[in-house]
């Protein structure tokens, strides 16, 4: 008998985080912005970190960014994650500031360079989820 692989952990989307998991459906990575100085941050906050007004809003960017670091897992925290060990996490700085951290798909047995540029694509895990995750352009 053929046993079940455990399920990986799922988001929690909830109404500060609903906006980037529908932009992301849609294969649009998101930041928030804020209305009233325009400053844009990730991820979401019920008030904008600059100045602290409420008028928020969920825009696309460009999905390109460098690595600034990263780590190769070689142990399984969450048991969902155990076939695919050993995988790759990044921290990205994205072209328009803020910073995101996700898998990198193709960074090969060396890893990513750090500085190097990269650009989101997505995975659909199924009918609500989809990841964005990064891959290495040069």
């Amino acid at each position: 008998m053929q046993q079940a692989t455990p399920a990986k952990p799922r988001p929690r989307i909830d109404t500060l985080s609903r906006g980037f998991w529908e932009n992301a459906k849609q294969k649009k990575l998101s930041v928030q912005r804020c209305d009233d100085c325009a400053h844009i941050h990730f991820p979401g906050s019920p008030v904008c970190p600059n100045c602290l007004s409420e008028a928020q809003q969920w825009v696309p960017v460009s999905g390109k960014g460098e690595v600034l670091s990263w780590v190769r897992f070689h142990r399984a925290y969450w048991d969902g994650f155990r076939a695919d060990l050993p995988y790759m996490v990044a921290l990205v700085r994205l072209e328009e500031g803020p910073l995101l951290m996700s898998s990198v798909v193709n960074a090969g047995e060396g890893g990513p360079k750090i500085g190097g540029a990269c650009e989101v694509v997505f995975e659909e895990v199924d009918d609500e989820i989809t990841l964005p995750k990064f891959r290495m352009t040069d």
